[in-house]
């Protein structure tokens, strides 16, 4: 009896094809990797658990030993739950369990992302973020080939979608959500335009209301990152509001404004949590910020990394941008020719990346600078020599480092 190809119980022919040797020595290794951490990690906790009783925690992490200890449990119950997933993983792709093996390579790339964060707040940046980045970068590879469903429709969505924008751009309509749920098509080439563009006009909106509001007649170089006019906690929150706000462009101002300001304000304090952890950076502090002469509850409940009136600016933010910054800015990367659009987006993602890592490692630098732990390699002399404190503080004059602050172990 034939197979009913539309069956969905039966495996099709992509499901049934064999996974390459190559993928299954990996998978091997993934399980290798698996069943090695799992002691390691006992070992680890152990450890930690021994100086905790014995009192030595402090000496060793520093001055915030809670923070620390916290973030490295966290890390502990990270890895533990990785590498079982990790050999079940291995298996699934071994066994030509391919619909398995992507949807634990999801959970497997989200895990690996909170693991890179973590390692950054405790150690800083160093050699041994390569493993957890080599991983991510084959597991988002696999992700995108193993799913059977993607290897199916991969070529032919790609077909359809050139058709599509092509009639799209015809219509006006090119980058919009064709299902209506949506206003924007939430695609990597429209939210890197949204991030790139958000980071330069954020800049420039913040240095305005420096000049106005905060101190009034008075230029601050308030840009986030080494090279350029850029402040990516913009372009990161302009993504985040795209991304959620997305689907609420129809709704009642009202809604969009609370979403936008819970969306904003929390956003607004992981990263300054976690700029401050990791770095020992502060870069903004609402602590002097009252509300009607009273205490301000965010600023009291967050340490003053926000506060009402910001968050407030953060919804009204918000709205403005669904119902009338989106729409026109769709309308500006629309604008980028059609056969170099995909060039364009590919070398100015790589100039990004270029500045945001030499960013992170310039800021690890110049904390280890001034904690008196500076390695004496290479790479810290460049950094040394080409970035150095007075350059740093320069550069980022809205930051003040205080290594006392981070949780590095």
């Amino acid at each position: 009896m034939d197979r009913n190809e539309l069956d969905p119980s039966v495996p099709s022919a992509t499901e049934v094809k064999k996974i390459p040797l190559i993928i299954k020595v990996y998978a091997v290794l993934c399980i290798l990797s698996g069943v090695g951490t799992l002691p390691s990690v006992a070992a680890f906790m152990w450890r930690v658990i021994t100086a905790l009783i014995n009192g030595n925690a402090a000496a060793n992490l520093g001055d915030n030993t809670l923070v620390a200890v916290g973030l490295i449990v966290a890390g502990i119950m990270l890895s533990a739950a990785s590498a079982v997933i990790l050999i079940i993983f291995g298996l699934d792709l071994i066994k030509n369990q391919r619909r398995n093996a992507a949807r634990l390579s999801y959970i497997l790339i989200a895990f690996t992302v909170v693991e890179l964060l973590v390692d950054v707040m405790l150690q800083g940046i160093g050699p041994f973020l390569l493993r957890p980045a080599i991983q991510l970068g084959i597991l988002v590879a696999l992700s995108t080939t193993v799913d059977p469903t993607l290897r199916q429709e991969r070529e032919l969505q790609r077909r359809l979608q050139e058709m599509l924008d092509r009639d799209a751009a015809a219509e006006g309509m090119l980058g919009r959500d064709e299902t209506g749920e949506g206003y924007i098509k939430l695609n990597y080439f429209n939210l890197f335009w949204v991030f790139f563009v958000c980071c330069i006009l954020g800049l420039i909106a913040e240095d305005i209301w420096h000049m106005t509001v905060n101190d009034p007649g008075v230029y601050q170089n308030r840009a986030g990152m080494l090279f350029g006019p850029f402040s990516p906690i913009y372009g990161f929150g302009a993504v985040l509001m795209t991304m959620v706000l997305n689907r609420f462009y129809k709704k009642n101002p009202i809604i969009i404004f609370l979403v936008s300001a819970l969306l904003g304000a929390s956003f607004e304090v992981f990263v300054g949590w976690f700029m401050q952890t990791a770095f020992g950076v502060v870069s903004w502090s609402y602590s002097h910020i009252t509300l009607f002469g009273m205490p301000d509850p965010l600023v009291v409940l967050t340490g003053g990394r926000t506060c009402t009136g910001f968050a407030c600016l953060w919804g009204l933010g918000g709205l403005i941008w669904i119902k009338l910054l989106l729409p026109r800015l769709l309308k500006l990367i629309n604008m980028i020719p059609w056969k170099s659009r995909y060039s364009a987006t590919v070398i100015f993602t790589v100039i990004m990346l270029v500045d945001g890592v030499m960013t992170l490692q310039s800021l690890d630098y110049w904390y280890q600078r001034v904690n008196g732990t500076e390695p004496d390699i290479p790479v810290a002399q460049f950094y040394g020599e080409h970035f150095d404190n007075e350059y740093m503080e320069n550069r980022f004059q809205s930051m003040t480092m205080s290594p006392k602050d981070a949780t590095r172990m």
